[in-house]
């Protein structure tokens, strides 16, 4: 039984991508030169390693933008050689490769840290199109956890804030106002919709939390920069940008 097909399934890539390397670690060479290719022609640079060590130094260390993995390998096995690179800290896209397609063999690849699974015998055109899917979603994962206005940013994850590269220490109500200011940056937004949408609370109307707030919040984000941020629209609310 073949363990690939749907070499005919490919298009040539109509733009290029050879920005973005694609790490290959299997031991069989005519599948990791048929995988490759499969990737050539889809336009991404390839890397290839031949068992689980060499395998597990290219991914820790290598500019690798995602991971074909093939469970069975000489040295160390693929799901060691994820697991190792998890705990690392690498979080590297990968799509693990086996010839066991199993519920069970399945859990155990997601479950060693694996994003996808493909049992063998498998499409090229599938595996490359399961690569391009774990490649968006890690993309969009990435844009959507920092927010930036011009030189602030806030990275949603860490909760780490900070303008020109130097850090900024909030407190919760602060680092919860900057966040929708970020969110609807250029837009105004009025004291009573920040009172509604960030802290969902109903206080005094004559209460002036969002006044303070919002004066502690300049304090740290413009007061020591020329370029002014947040400003105050008389009558309406705040923007910022």
């Amino acid at each position: 039984m073949a363990i690939f097909s749907g070499w005919l399934a490919l298009r040539p890539a109509c733009y290029n991508r050879g920005d973005m390397n694609i790490l290959i670690i299997e031991d069989d060479a005519a599948t990791a030169e048929f995988v490759a290719g499969a990737f050539k022609q889809a336009g991404y640079a390839t890397e290839r390693a031949a068992d689980g060590e060499s395998g597990l130094l290219a991914a820790l260390h290598g500019p690798h933008d995602a991971a074909v993995v093939d469970i069975m390998l000489p040295r160390l096995d693929g799901l060691e050689v994820i697991r190792r690179l998890r705990a690392a800290g690498r979080t590297l896209p990968v799509i693990v490769l086996s010839a066991r397609g199993s519920v069970d063999a399945k859990i155990r690849g997601l479950e060693a840290g694996g994003d996808d699974y493909l049992a063998k015998p498998f499409s090229v055109a599938e595996l490359v199109a399961r690569v391009q899917a774990l490649l968006r979603r890690a993309g969009n994962a990435a844009e959507s956890s920092v927010l930036r206005v011009e030189d602030l940013e806030m990275d949603l994850v860490t909760h780490r804030v900070s303008r020109a590269g130097g850090p900024i220490a909030l407190q919760p109500l602060e680092y919860q106002l900057l966040e929708y200011l970020m969110r609807n940056r250029g837009r105004i937004v009025s004291r009573n919709t920040i009172l509604d949408r960030v802290w969902d609370c109903h206080f005094d109307p004559h209460t002036n939390v969002v006044e303070s707030r919002v004066c502690h919040l300049r304090e740290k984000i413009d007061r020591p920069y020329a370029r002014k941020l947040l400003r105050t629209v008389r009558g309406f609310g705040y923007v910022l940008g």
